[in-house]
């Protein structure tokens, strides 16, 4: 109890409300297809968290943009993520410690926990040339990536890089980048995006600790509560155009569907996440809201398959 009263004094000082911080576990706990009276257990999960998991995360061929969504997560934020919720264990772009001593971290963390901790990966692998296209301490991404994924319990790829090696992999892809699965053989839990909403991996995590296990994945192993409805299905934008109060505002279909941005190149029809529902900066708003079409990244080979962006497919 004493925790649970901590916890919301902390949330208080940063200005956050609990009537506002209950209203986002009601949404994360929508977003996971879970009935309202899940709520009280999804906040116990933030507020009084019964285990840490270990978390090993790991950083290849990428931008860092995926650590910077997870950085900018909100209720909780990610300070209550890292020291409170999970136990991350290594992450080269937040821990305090450098060189040899954050390589000694890391193989003391995999070894300690082996076949318990989440391993968390960021970025492409390199296949080609012995995978000299990219290093870290002396050793291949490749290397790293089979020293350290098979003793993981599970292998969360964060980004469209390590889901199905995005940018890095576009054509002609000299280095041989390859997701995190290609390159290894073995199955991942993939939250594909550039970046994803830190909410998908939050969700992912809460299911994990709510009720025991990964959740439920489609196809391409992502997490169904977040990518099991295509873009254009969820989109504002193309409720208005179907609605015929709407059209007659506009004057004409024509018209309407200029509101629609598939036109502009939006592949929002092709695409699977949940940006029209979860959004971005705390909800704030997403691509197509703010007036830009939908690129397609958390689909495989995005930059090869959906470019030029800007002409309809």
């Amino acid at each position: 109890m004493d925790r649970e009263k901590e916890f919301y004094e902390r949330l208080e000082r940063k200005g956050v409300s609990r009537r506002d911080f209950m209203k986002y576990c009601t949404a994360l706990t929508a977003a996971l297809g879970l009935s309202s009276s899940f709520v009280p257990k999804v906040a116990e999960v933030f507020a009084a968290p019964k285990q840490r998991p270990p978390v090993i995360w790991l950083h290849f061929a990428e931008c860092t943009g995926c650590s910077e969504g997870f950085l900018r997560s909100a209720y909780p934020f990610v300070d209550e993520l890292v020291l409170e919720i999970l136990s991350v264990e290594y992450h080269e772009t937040i821990m305090a410690a450098a060189g040899y001593q954050a390589e000694e971290q890391l193989h003391q963390a995999a070894e300690k926990y082996k076949g318990k901790f989440i391993c968390v990966v960021e970025g492409a692998v390199a296949t080609k040339f012995d995978g000299g296209y990219g290093k870290v301490a002396g050793r291949t991404f490749l290397e790293i990536a089979k020293d350290i994924c098979p003793k993981a319990a599970a292998v969360i790829c964060l980004g469209s890089c390590s889901s199905f090696g995005g940018l890095p992999s576009a054509k002609p892809n000299p280095g041989g980048y390859k997701s995190v699965s290609d390159a290894l053989g073995i199955k991942t839990l993939n939250i594909p995006g550039c970046p994803p909403n830190p909410i998908n991996l939050v969700g992912t995590v809460v299911n994990y600790l709510l009720l025991g296990k990964l959740p439920e994945l489609d196809e391409l192993g992502r997490p169904l509560f977040a990518y099991g409805k295509a873009i254009h299905d969820q989109c504002p934008r193309r409720a208005h155009f179907e609605n015929d109060e709407f059209v007659e505002e506009f004057g004409s279909e024509e018209a309407a569907a200029g509101y629609c941005l598939y036109k502009m190149g939006c592949r929002g029809p092709e695409t699977y996440n949940n940006c029209p529902i979860a959004k971005f900066n705390d909800g704030t708003s997403w691509p197509v809201e703010a007036g830009h079409p939908c690129i397609g990244c958390s689909e495989p080979d995005f930059w090869d398959k959906f470019t030029p962006f800007y002409e309809e497919m």
